[in-house]
């Protein structure tokens, strides 16, 4: 098993509204994964809860079969349309660590 964790701190600059928005647009598009991509066992985005003491946002906690299945995800081209259409345009920090279990 491999396990693909993201932090990702949003824009600054969006507004309370527009971070909510991407927050729940995040969450619905990645968690919408899950049955869509092989060697996927399971996904989960981390939106509400935050503390006062973090430096980050949005928490992706994900779990694959290997580490082939983590490659072939990255370039999966579902997973591609959502980081490309619900990530990437709201966020400007993302931290990874991917690690085995």
């Amino acid at each position: 098993m491999v396990k693909h964790i993201i932090l990702w701190t949003l824009n600054p600059e969006l507004t309370e509204e527009e971070k909510a928005t991407a927050k729940k647009g995040i969450k619905e598009g990645l968690e919408g994964l899950m049955g869509e991509i092989q060697g996927l066992t399971s996904i989960k985005v981390i939106i509400d809860g935050r503390l006062e003491t973090s430096n980050a946002d949005v928490m992706l906690d994900s779990t694959f079969t290997d580490f082939e299945a983590l490659k072939a995800y990255a370039v999966h081209p579902k997973h591609v349309a959502v980081a490309d259409g619900k990530v990437r345009p709201f966020t400007v920090q993302r931290s990874c660590l991917d690690f085995e279990c």
